[in-house]
């Protein structure tokens, strides 16, 4: 994860930015509208430089906390990302985002900071892509079962994915679905295979570039819901 920030506007004796008088409930109330337009500019501008870098853009998330926004973009590729490939491509966001903001403007206002990382073991699995990266790991989902069945959980090993269906070893046997009928996969630790689980953790740790990025100053009460 790599961490940007960038310096804030003229803000009021709290260090707050400044709200005219009797405005601040309808401000918190038009907030998640923000924060919904600020992420799909963000996405208008990094998801072209992720995908030139030959990786795809998993999720793009932009929050308040306290007096910052955080950016969070998780990005992943066939075969994993490590740490040095989450570094470059932080890097070309970061310059694409300066780039962008010179050409046209604050594209998050006030000061925010940019978290880039891979995805954890804990992210559901919704897309084929996702099923085909986790092929061989031990998965639980839940299989729809319609109105006369009702839904059932399913924990199994991935053994073959492709565009229409997914394909899992259960002690039952093999059985397959297509992805309509599944709800999100959620991986699931193996104590054998903990080593493994390990060197997925280590792709979250931190890589900081420069001080404006530092969270001590977070303000734990002011984080608000985050747009997804």
């Amino acid at each position: 994860m790599t961490q940007r920030g960038r310096a804030t506007r003229p803000t009021g004796p709290t260090g707050r930015p400044r709200h005219p008088a009797g405005t601040r409930g309808t401000d918190r109330v038009a907030r998640g509208g923000d924060l919904a337009a600020r992420r799909a500019r963000l996405r208008e501008v990094i998801e072209p430089v992720v995908t030139d870098a030959g990786y795809d853009l998993e999720d793009l998330s932009v929050s308040r906390a306290g007096r910052r926004h955080v950016v969070r973009v998780i990005v992943d590729a066939d075969g994993g990302i490590n740490l040095d490939a989450v570094a470059d491509v932080s890097r070309a966001v970061s310059a694409a985002l300066d780039a962008a903001e010179e050409a046209g403007g604050d594209i998050v206002a006030g000061e925010y900071q940019l978290e880039v990382s891979s995805p954890g073991v804990d992210r559901p699995l919704t897309l084929p892509r996702h099923w085909r990266r986790n092929t061989g790991r031990l998965v639980k989902v839940t299989v729809r079962g319609g109105e006369t069945a009702g839904d059932r959980q399913v924990t199994g090993r991935v053994v073959e994915v492709d565009d229409e269906r997914v394909v899992l070893e259960t002690d039952a046997g093999r059985a397959e679905w297509t992805y309509a009928d599944l709800g999100p996969g959620r991986v699931q630790v193996e104590f054998t295979r903990l080593d493994e689980i390990d060197e997925a953790d280590e792709f979250d740790g931190t890589d900081q570039a420069g001080g404006a990025g530092d969270t001590d100053d977070f303000d734990d009460d002011d984080v608000e819901d985050e747009e997804r």
